[in-house]
């Protein structure tokens, strides 16, 4: 249901003023925001709930979606899957990336593309942000319950701890299939390498079931791929795998996209941007989401599943 605009003709002058009932207005506001103030944060969980839009059309139509296309058609008895970890910043974080992004469309002003932005929705709620561990794959209904327990179990045999990551750069990447692109913050190394070895993870655990991994090139299919896609569990073995490439110049945070790439010019203009608030900016993660269809488990770092919402 879209929002209800009224005229500026329906304005304050055409009534009679209400002095009583607009200072018992302002009380009530004053003591409202107040109270919010004081109030806790909400708990992570709590933005899992409402991770997933409201499917407006059972077709692509890229007019409902800022002229984006679907790359992972709707078809019944997919689940469309993504490994990521998630970032819900601060509202003085908040502020800082803001500033980055003011930064980026002045930079492009004068150029053909725009710049939309990731931090909030189209009606200005603040978005979470996150570190994508896997591309968007599709696994069927059968897979669905034994891919998560198998990638459950590799994460906790893992033993990979929270970790802080620091983001510094900003640079302009295109999506696989170079429909959209992108204006992310590079994600340095974090200690003990946590993010390679959770993309390890990952990969491995999708490649037993025949999906795509990130970054590296497609795993060659074997017997398990054949196991895998009937929906059996793997083997807790299966997923461990001594070598690890660095993928460290991979990993990063889009802030926002556009349906243009940026032309030599603007790259060089972006480069420009001043990004020294970022220097204090210390991303923590705790857990790792798993978002098969419209069901978002939690799976914190070292023990396992913190909570379920679907």
């Amino acid at each position: 249901m879209a929002l209800v605009q009224y005229s500026d003709s329906e304005s304050e002058e055409d009534s009679p003023p209400r002095p009583i009932k607009k200072h018992r207005s302002e009380t009530t506001s004053a003591s409202a925001s107040a109270s919010a103030s004081s109030l806790p944060p909400l708990p992570k969980s709590f933005h899992d709930l409402y991770a997933s839009s409201t499917r407006v059309s059972v077709k692509d139509d890229p007019s409902l979606h800022g002229g984006r296309k679907r790359v992972i058609p709707h078809i019944e008895g997919n689940w469309p899957t993504h490994l990521y970890l998630e970032w819900f910043p601060s509202k003085e974080e908040l502020a800082i990336l803001s500033d980055v992004l003011s930064q980026c469309e002045d930079k492009l002003a004068n150029s053909n593309i725009d710049v939309q932005s990731l931090l909030r929705s189209d009606l200005g709620a603040q978005l979470p942000l996150h570190i994508s561990l896997s591309r968007p794959v599709v696994l069927r209904t059968e897979q669905k319950q034994p891919f998560l327990e198998t990638f459950t179990a590799a994460l906790q045999e893992s033993n990979v701890s929270a970790f802080d990551v620091v983001a510094d750069s900003l640079h302009c990447v295109s999506n696989y299939e170079q429909t959209r692109w992108f204006y992310v913050l590079r994600a340095r190394k974090p200690e003990h390498d946590n993010l390679n070895r959770l993309l390890g993870i990952s990969n491995r655990c999708l490649a037993l079931y025949g999906q795509p991994p990130l970054y590296e090139p497609p795993h060659e299919p074997g017997a398990e791929r054949e196991s895998r896609s009937s929906g059996k569990s793997a083997p807790k073995s299966a997923v461990k795998q001594p070598q690890m490439r660095d993928y460290s110049e991979c990993f990063h945070i889009s802030l926002a996209w556009s349906l243009t790439g940026p032309s030599p010019e603007d790259r060089d203009q972006v480069a420009e941007i001043d990004l020294r608030r970022l220097s204090g900016l210390r991303i923590p993660f705790d857990c790792v989401k798993a978002k098969l269809g419209n069901q978002i488990t939690s799976i914190p770092l070292s023990t396992g599943i913190l909570g379920q919402r679907s």
